[in-house]
């Protein structure tokens, strides 16, 4: 039924098929359906100005994600409650719901003929109608040739391994947007801003990871182009779905054109009365006091910043006074993925090989009292000092080991890709990393978490490093510990539940910071004095940050 339905609203295609057949059948799960509340849906229709008596004849709406109906549900009601007259023929192409499941387009259409029903149509009509607004059909592959005055939504957040190779190679080579490791929903932005009319609003609820981290560049550019952000309202831990979920999401509305000035909002009150009465007041010629007017958010492909402004002002400022972590003589890196950590980690007792084929290993667990405190655990080391696998004849314990373990190695991708060097780490080891001294960052932290190796040991993957050929480790750790490294993170980085960071390489190599050379001697003793007051006031110093400055950093 849905490939028939397919062909016969649009042409049929290789593209077509491969999307009804992954998606037309998939659970919520699989193709990345989160339900909206009610409350948010008629809110974003609000924001967008699909409002009764605010819907003129050549107004049309697309739902480029329908689902069950959420948003068009109220979507239809707000045109049937503004078209009395039971025109067929003018409401027939005033909507537009595209769903690729077949069971959610079923659902949908019932929903919608409810709805029809209630406002007095019956029979070969209300199927026209419901026919006609819901599409079963991929939104990313299929034929659209109208514009739409008015998009809303919330696309699927899928990511795109999850996503069947072939189906992904054809999305990546229609929307530009699916770069680097872009979610789904990148692609369903990148679409529905390319289906806008000149006096058109788009408005979605989806994550806002692609307004700052690195798989975002290109769709910002696009919005960068052409386009202005007019409102962004951060949902971060309010109840906007039906089910929780760990993406942080917001509401956007972008509209085509150009303008300097962003109206914001930070976590809402979920509930109807509040959120008609935000919607009037972020729409309002004159802003009202309680929202942020932050001007220039939309600038090239650079990240989009729109919380804590005061803090955003200062950072903005070192940033434009200071070098980058990397240019001062740092280097970031991330410790060692194995692709088969019970394999490669392990005591002394479980792996018995060659006592110079293992490595001290330091993790999140030998750290987390803020020392480092090594647990025992080892990492097998299958390179030689050149960084070439070593020949396992040379190891006869080494290569018993493996050979012990070697379905599991051998079914790893990058064992497959190389079979070969079946027995390889994913990422490769480099000897010298072990002795060098260190500073060890946690991925994900409420703060910065630092932690000094002396030397001795590996860092696994959970772990970023940090070395200096300049700065002294224990200065340059009371400055990644402090104010000014967490609000680089935080300015970029999009935050997880509970309020974590991720400090991950991307958002370490945002920080800024002096020259170490350059620092007066009375500011370098006060950074490496130990003393937390005295590196206070060496960190301010060494930025050249006011009383007030300093306070700001505190936001967030």
């Amino acid at each position: 039924m849905g490939n028939l339905l397919q062909q016969e609203m649009f042409a049929s295609s290789d593209l077509v098929e491969d999307a009804l057949e992954h998606f037309g059948e998939a659970s919520a799960h699989v193709r990345g359906a989160i339900h909206t509340r009610p409350e948010v849906c008629e809110f974003i229709l609000d924001l967008v100005g699909w409002k009764v008596g605010e819907i003129d004849r050549k107004s049309r709406l697309l739902e480029p994600a329908a689902g069950h109906g959420d948003f068009l549900e109220p979507a239809v009601r707000r045109l049937l409650a503004q078209e009395r007259s039971g025109d067929l023929v003018a409401l027939a192409d005033r909507i537009v719901g595209i769903e690729v499941n077949t069971p959610a387009v079923k659902e949908c259409r019932d929903r919608i003929r409810s709805v029809l029903t209630n406002e007095g149509w019956l029979g070969k009509d209300a199927d026209f109608l419901c026919k006609r607004w819901i599409r079963q059909a991929d939104f990313l592959t299929c034929p659209i040739s109208e514009n739409f005055t008015h998009i809303v939504g919330n696309p699927p957040y899928l990511r795109v391994e999850d996503l069947p190779k072939t189906l992904l190679r054809a999305y990546r080579s229609m929307w530009v947007s699916l770069y680097d490791r872009a979610d789904l929903y990148v692609a369903f932005i990148e679409r529905s801003l390319r289906l806008l009319a000149p006096s058109g609003r788009l408005s979605f609820i989806c994550a806002d990871r692609w307004m700052r981290n690195r798989y975002g560049t290109v769709l910002r550019g696009l919005v960068s182009d052409g386009f202005q952000l007019e409102i962004c309202v951060d949902f971060t831990e309010c109840p906007a779905f039906e089910t929780p979920v760990d993406a942080y999401p917001a509401v956007f509305v972008i509209r085509p054109g150009r303008g300097s000035v962003t109206r914001t909002y930070r976590r809402p009150e979920i509930s109807r009365s509040f959120l008609c009465g935000l919607a009037k007041r972020l729409t309002a010629e004159v802003p009202s006091p309680d929202l942020g007017v932050i001007p220039n958010v939309v600038s090239g492909r650079h990240p989009w910043i729109l919380d804590a402004a005061d803090r955003a002002m200062v950072l903005k400022d070192l940033e434009s006074r200071l070098p980058l972590i990397e240019e001062v003589g740092c280097r970031i890196g991330i410790g060692v993925a194995t692709g088969a950590d019970s394999v490669f980690i392990g005591t002394d007792t479980v792996l018995d090989v060659e006592s110079d084929r293992r490595l001290r290993m330091v993790g999140t667990e030998d750290i987390r009292s803020g020392r480092l405190e090594w647990t025992g655990r080892w990492v097998l080391n299958p390179y030689d000092a050149q960084g070439g696998l070593v020949d396992l004849k040379q190891y006869p314990r080494l290569a018993s080991y493996f050979r012990a373990h070697e379905t599991v190695l051998r079914g790893r991708h990058v064992a497959i890709r190389n079979p070969v060097g079946w027995y390889r780490t994913i990422d490769p080891i480099h000897l010298s990393l072990v002795e060098t001294p260190k500073l060890l960052i946690p991925d994900i932290k409420g703060s910065a978490h630092v932690v000094l190796d002396p030397g001795g040991f590996y860092p696994h993957h959970n772990l970023y490093f940090v070395v200096s050929s300049e700065w002294p480790l224990p200065a340059l750790r009371e400055v990644l510990q402090s104010r000014i490294a967490t609000g680089f993170v935080s300015l970029y980085c999009p935050p997880l539940r509970g309020g974590f960071l991720r400090f991950q390489a991307q958002y370490l190599r945002r920080i800024r910071l002096p020259l170490w050379r350059r620092l007066p001697k009375s500011t370098q003793l006060l950074l490496v004095s130990g003393d937390v007051e005295e590196c206070e006031a060496g960190i301010r110093e060494a930025f050249g940050l006011s009383t007030a400055q300093w306070k700001a950093l505190a936001q967030g």
